[in-house]
């Protein structure tokens, strides 16, 4: 009878414990093991009133990178290089005018793409540079449907998915699980902001809880006159510029986050050396307890990954101190049971 009564007792904290509440397990895409542990003990932990670690509701920010953390990295590339290599050499309506700089860049990914080769050091610079020039003059609705009409096509490498729908589902599953337990969760990337939120529009993350790279705006009628000195009339709309203002990786990160946010946060997903600084300036918040995760990817059977690079990476975020997700062993799939990886188109030639 007290074994029985002590089980009873235990019900409630395994339920916890196992990322429960009530009858949903919210991490059914997700093998149960130390690192999915971690981060439901953790959650547990602050949101406990009754705990020395609680952290007030309007202080449970966390901050997700998105390409490679919980949208498809898509190796070799990332989705907005694909979009530019689209639209600067196949592109019909642009194509035939997109200006030299633009054309070499997207050569640039191509050739990354489909030869490996190597990409400049400031590769960075040089595609943010590009893509300002090539999506300028675009209002913000048309950018809008450009990626979202871009996003239906099958990405490179696989077959039962669209850009669109290109997420790993375990990772979504943690957006619910913060959601439930109060937390307000970010997006911070180093894709063009309104990329990103054309993407993650699907999954109901709002507009402005997205933070990323930035390019000069202006209005229909504004012309070459300083925003400081123009009053925007009724009707016109905001229209993209051509200048590159801001690349969001690395220290940009934090400083945007700064910026917007205006509290450091408490978690921080990324999986890549552009989110070491955030991942930093989560670690260094002094008031709270904090976890960063870092994801690898290592799943030879659904994904198309460099094991080398991974290996190299997953040294880096061991010495850092960041809990490791593994996309082999911690996830049961990584963009559902129906997707299935297959070799690339030119792989056949």
């Amino acid at each position: 009878m007290k074994k029985r009564l002590l089980f009873v007792a235990l019900i409630p904290m395994m339920i916890s414990v196992m990322g429960c509440q009530g009858n949903k397990d919210y991490f059914t895409y997700w093998e149960k093991r130390s690192v999915l542990f971690k981060l439901i003990d953790y959650v547990n932990d602050v949101t406990n009133k009754n705990s020395v670690n609680y952290i007030p509701v309007e202080d449970r920010i966390a901050t997700f990178d998105m390409d490679g953390t919980f949208v498809g990295e898509l190796y070799p590339t990332y989705f907005e290089y694909n979009l530019l290599e689209y639209r600067a050499l196949e592109d019909p309506t642009y194509k035939d005018i997109a200006p030299q700089p633009v054309v070499e860049a997207a050569y640039q990914i191509r050739n990354h793409v489909r030869e490996g080769a190597s990409l400049p050091s400031d590769f960075d610079l040089i595609h943010g540079r590009a893509a300002a020039v090539a999506y300028s003059g675009m209002t913000i609705k048309e950018f809008d449907d450009y990626v979202k009409a871009y996003a239906q096509k099958t990405p490179y490498g696989f077959e039962g998915m669209t850009y669109a729908t290109s997420f790993y589902k375990p990772m979504l599953q943690i957006f619910d699980f913060l959601e439930a337990h109060d937390f307000t969760y970010y997006v911070v990337s180093g894709s063009d902001r309104y990329l990103c939120r054309a993407l993650v529009d699907s999954i109901a993350i709002p507009s402005n809880r997205v933070i990323g790279m930035d390019v000069s705006m202006k209005t229909t009628k504004q012309g070459d006159q300083q925003g400081v000195k123009y009053n925007m009339e009724v009707g016109e709309d905001v229209i993209r510029g051509d200048e590159l203002l801001i690349k969001n990786l690395k220290t940009n990160k934090v400083f945007n986050i700064s910026q917007e946010i205006g509290k450091v946060p408490v978690l921080s997903f990324g999986n890549s050396s552009g989110d070491q600084a955030m991942h930093n300036y989560c670690k260094g918040n002094t008031k709270y307890k904090t976890e960063t995760f870092m994801l690898i990817a290592d799943d030879e059977q659904e994904d198309h990954v460099n094991l080398e690079e991974t290996a190299r990476r997953k040294a880096i975020w061991e010495e850092n101190n960041y809990n490791i997700i593994s996309m082999k062993d911690d996830f049961k799939t990584i963009y559902g049971y129906n997707v299935q990886k297959v070799p690339f188109p030119w792989e056949n030639n």
